[in-house]
């Protein structure tokens, strides 16, 4: 079976820092936890999925297709969140939402209202009243909610409580139980991925030390 996400000798060059030819797969049905201590190259690797900057050498597949080339394609079927604040901050969540929404084809207004029920929250809010761990649930909400394929997570749980961070790793396990979707999770905080990943990939300074079933 073709992977959901493939990477081949990923490339990127800044000054003092670089990713050093990174490749591994995921396939659909699982869980990764791509772990490594901070500034070790996880929010550069997955900016460059996501093609929010330029890669300098590699190749970078989502679905079998090259994420520049099928770009709008391939991030119709990504939900992803990350750790920086992309929302803005004098918007309600709704006004947010509606924004969010317009950019994706299958996106389900049904879905979004059951997600923001079961995590209470609230739609007149704005953004900069929610906490760090609303924000997050509401991010997970739009990404939940128009049927994508593959959850990027960048650093999700930096910052919040463990009831919170217990809760949010329940919902990622009721998301894998469709075997058609795969997640990949970001992170530094290693105990959050002992209930749920199926595979780990460690980096550290822009390299790949290992990327393999977890034990």
């Amino acid at each position: 079976m073709e992977p959901i996400l493939e990477i081949t000798n990923l490339h990127k060059e800044y000054e003092g820092f670089a990713l050093k030819d990174i490749s591994f797969t995921l396939q659909r049905g699982f869980i990764m936890g791509f772990i490594g201590p901070n500034g070790a190259g996880k929010s550069t690797t997955i900016k460059l999925i996501l093609n929010l900057i330029n890669r300098d050498g590699g190749v970078i597949r989502v679905f079998g297709m090259d994420n520049i080339k099928y770009e709008t394609q391939v991030k119709n079927r990504i939900g992803f969140v990350l750790d920086e604040n992309f929302m803005y901050d004098e918007l309600t969540v709704r006004e947010m939402k509606n924004i969010i929404a317009s950019f994706y084809k299958r996106w389900d207004d049904k879905t979004f209202d059951n997600y923001m029920k079961k995590f209470e929250l609230p739609y007149n809010k704005k953004i900069k009243e929610l906490s760090k761990g609303m924000k997050v649930k509401f991010s997970l909400a739009a990404a939940l909610s128009h049927n994508a394929e593959l959850l990027i997570l960048d650093e999700p749980t930096s910052g919040l409580d463990p009831v919170v961070r217990n809760e949010l790793m329940d919902i990622l396990s009721d998301v894998i139980q469709d075997e058609n979707k795969a997640i990949f999770f970001s992170t530094h905080i290693t105990s959050d991925l002992d209930k749920i990943a199926d595979y780990v990939t460690f980096i550290n300074n822009g390299e790949v030390i290992f990327s393999t079933a977890k034990d």
